[in-house]
């Protein structure tokens, strides 16, 4: 069984996309990509520089559109075909703004509805982190229960749970560095290069103009298995797998709880998706014995539809209950 994992924001370099390019199905989604999101994300995938791709707003269209044009290149579709369970997709999951790439990988949405959304998603969470000097940081290591109990001594949130002895704190950038100073025991505390506290009540704001957004939108219910961050659970409903989605943006990420799911579905293959690595990273830790390859060129190209021709379409015939959030 195959999950297609799409990354998130803190994924991206610069000049990323531009091996990508030289691929047809590639440079026509990219373009497309552009038109939709009123952004040139050509330039930003090839010659912008890294502060410029770290903007919030540029970062995330960024990274959905190199998640669904890589992914197109994987299966060998054009441009125009409406991705989902008939493109051999058993499971599909995605990581904070991964999650937008990952609805239409599952076919809850198109690719030019989930760039649409993006686009307002990474507009708004710049505004939002403007409004408040708030920040976030990996912590690395440490007793769990301790390193929670830390975090909220220090009025700080657990903005995204990864499972592998990570978790990464979110809030204000004084609270932040009380934090960092006197970190648990056995824990090491990094410094994220982002524009705020992501996934946090920070965030409400940015919430109100993605709902409003995605109004216009009527989602298909997903036709290959669809996880959210919000708790790990399987989303069969097309509705409510788009609110999942508006909401995770001032709600925590639970990528262990994700990571749970897809060994109880049995999950064999794990394919991340361009620009791949940060959540194959984590599988290794997390995921015992599920085999692995991260899409960063298209040198990974043949090892990647060698990872979908043995892995794919072996689903089994239950799933975990979908679970309220």
């Amino acid at each position: 069984m195959l999950v297609v994992a799409c990354p998130g924001q803190g994924a991206q370099s610069p000049g990323m996309l531009a091996p990508w390019l030289e691929l047809p199905v590639v440079a026509e989604s990219i373009g497309r990509a552009s038109e939709v999101t009123g952004l040139d994300l050509v330039a930003h995938g090839t010659t912008s520089d890294a502060d410029t791709i770290r903007d919030t707003a540029v970062a995330q269209p960024l990274l959905v559109a190199s998640a669904l044009a890589s992914l197109r290149a994987v299966l060998d579709l054009d441009a125009s075909a409406r991705l989902g369970a008939a493109t051999g997709v058993d499971v599909a999951a995605g990581h904070s703004v991964g999650e937008l790439a990952a609805a239409a990988v599952a076919g809850v949405l198109s690719d030019d509805e989930a760039l649409a959304l993006v686009a307002v998603r990474g507009a708004a969470m710049a505004r939002a982190a403007a409004a408040m000097p708030t920040g976030m940081a990996a912590v690395l290591g440490g007793d769990a229960a301790e390193v929670l109990a830390a975090l909220e001594q220090h009025r700080l949130v657990p903005a995204n749970v990864n499972g592998g002895g990570q978790v990464v704190a979110a809030g204000a950038l004084d609270d932040l560095a009380a934090f960092a100073a006197a970190p648990p025991a056995r824990a090491r505390v990094v410094p994220l290069q982002v524009a705020g506290a992501f996934h946090t009540s920070y965030m409400q704001p940015a919430v109100a103009e993605l709902e409003a957004a995605a109004t216009g939108i009527v989602p298909a219910d997903p036709d290959a298995t669809l996880l959210t961050n919000s708790d790990g659970s399987v989303v069969t409903d097309g509705a409510r797998a788009l609110a999942l989605v508006v909401a995770q943006v001032a709600n925590p990420v639970r990528w262990d709880l994700c990571c749970e799911t897809m060994l109880e579905l049995g999950v064999t293959g794990l394919l991340e998706v361009a620009p791949g690595g940060v959540l194959t990273g984590l599988a290794r830790r997390t995921l015992p014995g599920v085999e692995t390859v991260a899409v960063k060129t298209p040198a990974d190209l043949d090892a990647a539809r060698d990872l979908v021709r043995r892995h794919a379409g072996t689903s089994s015939t239950e799933s975990p209950q979908e679970q309220s959030s």
